[in-house]
């Protein structure tokens, strides 16, 4: 048999000390085909049996622009059900559901106007800063979404984009200016939670309170 090469459309994978976490496939769908998850599968298997990954779970995460495009899932593959999570962003916008993941793809497919999106993005960011209790992640998190505002209107600069999500308002907040005039490095070790909560990137907080990066990530707790 040839060797047959495939491509995964995003593959998230987790530090090498983190196996106990899952790794993501991910794919991304606008047409129907009927051989799709035939395609899924064997990419899927080629990719853990070459790389033999440690980590004990994996998810494959398909992405649709509608359910219509949809192909048949044949019987054989069952085996892959607990692994997969299906998306239709047709209705997304349709559904009740006010979790801040589904929020976010939310904020990615809907076409809303600048005011509309902004607002949108913020209520999502406050979401994040009360639902996320990992820094890291919740840093992450805000960085994404900030970044979806950015290509949606790429036309606006970063110092527009940070106004209309609000994220000017934090530099001039009680807690920042607080930080920047205290010398001190205890109380600047002190300040980065609160910065971090308030939505502002380690890059952002070393910058202004004059630390580097790696001080900042070691003290986001």
């Amino acid at each position: 048999m040839k060797q047959r090469g495939f491509r995964l459309d995003g593959l998230l994978l987790t530090p090498e000390n983190h196996p106990s976490e899952p790794i993501y496939f991910l794919e991304a769908h606008s047409y129907k085909d009927d051989n799709f998850y035939n395609q899924l599968a064997a990419e899927i298997i080629l990719y853990l049996t070459q790389y033999q990954p440690r980590n004990e779970e994996w998810y494959a995460i398909v992405i649709y622009d509608a359910k219509s495009s949809e192909g048949n899932f044949p019987g054989y593959l069952n085996f892959l059900l607990p692994h997969l999570r299906r998306f239709y962003l047709d209705e997304l916008s349709k559904t009740s559901e006010t979790s801040l993941s589904v929020g976010v793809m939310r904020l990615i497919v809907e076409n809303k106007s600048q005011e509309k999106t902004g607002e949108f993005a913020r209520q999502l960011m406050s979401q994040a800063r009360q639902e996320l209790t990992d820094a890291t992640l919740e840093e992450k998190v805000l960085e994404f979404i900030k970044a979806v505002v950015i290509d949606k209107f790429s036309s606006l600069s970063v110092e527009e984009i940070e106004t209309m999500l609000n994220l000017d308002s934090l530099k001039k907040s009680k807690v920042y200016q607080e930080a920047k005039e205290e010398g001190s490095l205890e109380t600047k070790l002190k300040t980065i939670p609160r910065l971090i909560r308030l939505g502002l990137t380690a890059e952002q907080i070393a910058e202004s309170l004059d630390l580097d990066v790696e001080t900042v990530r070691e003290n986001t707790q």
